[in-house]
């Protein structure tokens, strides 16, 4: 069995996720570490205050936000896996039936956790570079003696490495998992949770009610995509903008950053593989003379409640991080300004957000415009 580059390129979103999480580890990491070697350097009361709170600041970023994009890859790796099983069963299931056990198919799924390690070494290089840049933020005041950045080899064994092995490992435990499925399973390429369309009699309407319905139920790890893209785009431009009088330029535009590339990514791959997945349902609909409007409003109009969810729990998520980490981090700093919610920033995100969500849902609306009958069912 070859994995090809095609499947492996199909991981680039994995990859970019791997790379954020790195990034921002990285950088928070590596400096409270160089930091806690100048402890006993660091005497004035309001520089000891101040460090205490970067340094708890650091480790709380490094677990929030690198916990929930680790959470978030893994994720999207069992999601492709499974997607390529689902798409290769004839050919996995030949290999079955030739006597291979399930061990040695699942053993050549390592390759997918390769994505994570270029992502990792991405991510890691990035912030390396950018390490003196960010030192000269976080002693933006002048409290503390100046820092060089330095190498830790634990500090890269654990955000290289680690995360490596650990996804190599998940790749091949889950295929083994999924390749226990009959030969007769894996030859009829049978993917669950297929949206199966038939003409309804009573009418138009409740037919496509249903489908809106099934769509979410086939798909519930799209669901998540979906939301968390939502959730990202949120999260991240409320807190960027919120943090003009928190934090420096550098760290909103940071932050800005990562939110919109996780955002897009995950939107992006959700959409794709929602049209993909449908494509003879759509083709069924377009027989029976439903419009692309239809067809669209069916199968990705469904996901406009899940969108909104995500932003709405992104928006309490930013206010909570940041109201945590100016009334508990930094209680004790003199110069730390109040934080409310910002409602009119709130709008302008949300405007964005509409704005964005519905020209990327009106491209997958041509798209299935597009879409062949002829060669949908000939494929």
């Amino acid at each position: 069995m070859v994995i090809g580059l095609k499947d492996t390129a199909k991981l680039f979103a994995i990859s970019v996720i791997a790379c954020c999480a790195v990034f921002v580890c990285t950088l928070f990491l590596n400096y409270n570490i160089d930091i806690a070697g100048i402890e006993n350097e660091i005497t004035s009361e309001q520089a000891v205050i101040m460090y205490e709170a970067i340094v708890l600041m650091g480790k709380v970023v490094a677990a929030v936000s690198g916990g929930s994009l680790v959470i978030t890859s893994a994720i999207m790796l069992l999601f492709h896996i499974k997607n390529y099983i689902d798409s290769h069963g004839k050919e996995l299931g030949i290999l079955k039936a030739l006597g291979y056990s399930d061990g040695k198919v699942a053993k050549h799924f390592w390759v997918f956790g390769l994505s994570v390690f270029a992502g990792c070494v991405l991510g890691y290089t990035g912030a390396f570079l950018y390490l003196p840049n960010f030192y000269k933020t976080q002693n933006k005041e002048g409290l503390f003696p100046k820092l060089v950045p330095q190498f830790h080899m634990s500090l890269a064994v654990c955000l290289i490495v680690l995360p490596t092995v650990s996804f190599i490992f998940l790749s091949v435990l889950y295929a083994y998992l999924k390749m226990k499925s009959p030969v007769m399973h894996l030859l009829r390429e049978a993917r669950e949770g297929k949206v199966r369309v038939k003409k309804n009699e009573t009418g138009d309407l409740p037919f496509l009610q249903d489908l809106k319905k099934g769509t979410l139920r086939s798909r519930k790890m799209l669901v998540f995509f979906v939301g968390f893209s939502a959730f990202c785009f949120s999260a991240m431009t409320q807190m960027s903008m919120s943090m003009n009088q928190l934090a420096s330029e550098t760290f909103s535009w940071m932050i800005i950053s990562i939110g919109l590339i996780l955002a897009f990514m995950t939107l992006l791959l959700s959409l794709s593989s929602v049209v993909k997945g449908n494509d003879k349902t759509i083709a069924m609909m377009k027989v029976f003379g439903y419009s692309r409007k239809e067809c669209s409003g069916s199968l990705l109009g469904c996901y406009r409640p899940v969108s909104y969810i995500g932003f709405a729990v992104g928006t309490v998520y930013q206010y909570v991080l940041l109201k945590i980490t100016v009334t508990f981090i930094f209680a004790e700093y003199e110069d730390m300004p109040e934080y409310g919610f910002d409602v009119p920033i709130m709008f302008i995100s949300f405007a964005a957000f509409l704005i964005t969500y519905e020209v990327i849902l009106a491209c997958y609306s041509r798209k299935i415009g597009r879409l062949s009958v002829k060669g949908i069912m000939l494929d």
